[in-house]
């Protein structure tokens, strides 16, 4: 983990911002991944994890492979996306939790600043998965983290993608 930590600007994922993961396309297998890592880097954290979702089509045993045991994480499955928001908005300032998870297919520029002021201030992590690759403006998440295929295969590696300007985030150069 020191590895990509020292990759990352400020040394990992910053606590009290929000993050975004994109899938590389509109395939199961990239939401899956994409999921993935994100369960990864959630079962690093101590705390209870929320999350967010409207379809509940996660696989447990994948989770766990990851190191987030089911036991951890408190699912909010939402009948549509406006609650997911809602609901994500609520865990971020509540505060205390390890983790918090939603995944969305937009995320508009207001929601997004709403969230990464909420992150902000409860010093929660805030992780967005985006399943679905759709046009979209500029977020104001703190960093962005798309994932792309390794070599035809169904690894996937994060790319570089540009950051949001702030202390120690110059933004990425492939």
């Amino acid at each position: 983990m020191q590895e990509i930590d020292a990759q990352l600007p400020g040394g990992g994922l910053a606590y009290g911002a929000l993050h975004e993961v994109a899938g590389g396309g509109n395939g199961a297998v990239d939401g899956a991944a994409a999921a993935l890592f994100i369960g990864g880097i959630a079962a690093r954290t101590t705390g209870k994890v929320v999350w967010c979702l409207t379809r509940f089509d996660l696989f447990f045993p994948a989770l766990a492979q990851v190191g987030l045991h089911p036991d951890r994480v408190i699912f909010v499955e939402c009948d549509k996306e406006e609650t997911v928001l809602a609901s994500f908005e609520a865990a971020l300032r509540y505060g205390g939790l390890g983790a918090v998870v939603a995944e969305l297919v937009r995320l508009p520029m207001t929601a997004s600043r709403r969230l990464q002021l909420a992150a902000e201030k409860s010093g929660s992590l805030g992780l967005v998965i985006r399943r679905w690759r759709a046009r979209r403006k500029p977020p104001t998440s703190a960093c962005r983290r798309p994932r792309q295929p390794v070599g035809g295969s169904r690894c996937c590696r994060p790319s570089r993608s540009p950051c949001r300007a702030s202390a120690g985030c110059a933004g990425w150069r492939n």
